[in-house]
């Protein structure tokens, strides 16, 4: 589908979008997403696009808030991004995606939330403290400032929700006191930023290829887009029940890293014959990866095939985010034109 025969136009949301609630998330830009980003955020969201009015965002600002020297990369990493999202089954037409730093207005609402926003309640923030005793190179203004940045992209649309798991409750709390502090001070009579609520979501710690965390950064991660004979040679390779170290010794899914992939993606069934088959020497390690290798590789087929078709042009790619980021500042110029009048700036 070209850009000028995409039917969604700035103005054309779906008017039963218009009575649902809103839902915004984003990502910082980190290129290709890899299985960990599918089932820890991803997969929630296009569950959540069929319910919500929902406004999913690149947060490249964000990204610089840590990674400011990176600038070569970051284009790259946004659309690569963009097109992993559009793969795992985000739908433009359903959903507004758009890049933060092409939205000016989150900007001026983060300047405007500083002037009332006590520096304390950034410098309490225990994210900040602990990465910087470990670098002091993020002890910027850019880094202090972040959950009020965050707070802002949340607050200037208006959001009902926002979904995170249980340990970032705490950023949606920081939002929720910016605007209650906002709107005591200058609303008092009617709340200009509602207060969000956090959507809690199960976020899956995904294990990665050497039984941590899957992680880019740590080169332990299968990507959403690897080829089939990648997946393979990368569960085949990777380590098992340090315990097992003969084809005929007998060993413990729960030592084994492959096991809490295979909690995820294989059924009942394959479940129980891989625990018994461990435990009694019957299958070998690599009989016990080939049904996950398969499962893994059949999720990810759809992907490469949608993913391709955007890749093919990446036109089109561009030109949903254009349209997505018209409809997000056509929300975020009615929010500052409140907040501007309630502080006094509308003349």
């Amino acid at each position: 589908m070209s850009p000028a025969s995409t039917q969604v136009q700035p103005q054309d949301k779906p008017q039963e979008a218009l009575t649902r609630q809103r839902v915004l998330s984003g990502m910082r830009p980190t290129g290709a997403l890899h299985l960990g980003h599918y089932h820890g955020a991803l997969k929630n969201w296009v569950r959540l696009q069929a319910s919500y009015d929902c406004f999913f965002f690149v947060a490249d600002w964000h990204a610089l808030t840590t990674h400011y020297q990176d600038r070569e990369s970051i284009e790259r990493n946004v659309y690569d991004m963009v097109v992993d999202w559009l793969a795992a089954g985000i739908d433009p037409e359903q959903a507004t995606l758009f890049i933060q730093s092409r939205m000016p207005e989150h900007a001026e609402l983060f300047t405007l939330l500083a002037m009332s926003t006590p520096s304390s309640w950034l410098e309490r923030i225990p994210s900040y403290k602990d990465q910087v005793e470990k670098n002091r190179e993020l002890a910027t203004y850019g880094f202090l400032g972040y959950p009020l940045l965050q707070a802002a992209d949340i607050l200037i649309y208006k959001a009902a929700f926002v979904p995170v798991g249980e340990d970032q409750t705490a950023h949606v709390e920081v939002t929720r006191e910016v605007a209650r502090r906002f709107n005591r001070i200058y609303s008092p009579d009617r709340a200009i930023l509602p207060e969000p609520l956090e959507l809690l979501t199960d976020t899956a710690r995904l294990t990665g290829l050497d039984g941590q965390k899957m992680s880019k950064s740590s080169g332990n991660a299968i990507a959403m887009r690897d080829a089939p004979e990648v997946v393979e040679e990368k569960i085949r390779t990777m380590p098992t029940d340090p315990q097992r170290v003969r084809r005929a010794d007998a060993g413990d899914p729960k030592r084994c890293p492959v096991w809490p992939l295979h909690q995820l993606y294989s059924s009942a069934e394959v479940l129980t014959w891989a625990d018994q088959g461990c435990r009694s020497a019957g299958i070998g390690c690599l009989d016990c990866k080939q049904p996950l290798i398969e499962a893994i590789q059949k999720e990810q087929a759809p992907w490469r095939e949608r993913a391709n078709e955007y890749l093919s042009n990446p036109k089109q790619v561009q030109w949903i985010v254009e349209v997505g980021t018209e409809r997000a500042r056509a929300v975020a110029r009615k929010t500052l034109r409140e907040v501007r009048s309630a502080i006094g700036l509308s003349y």
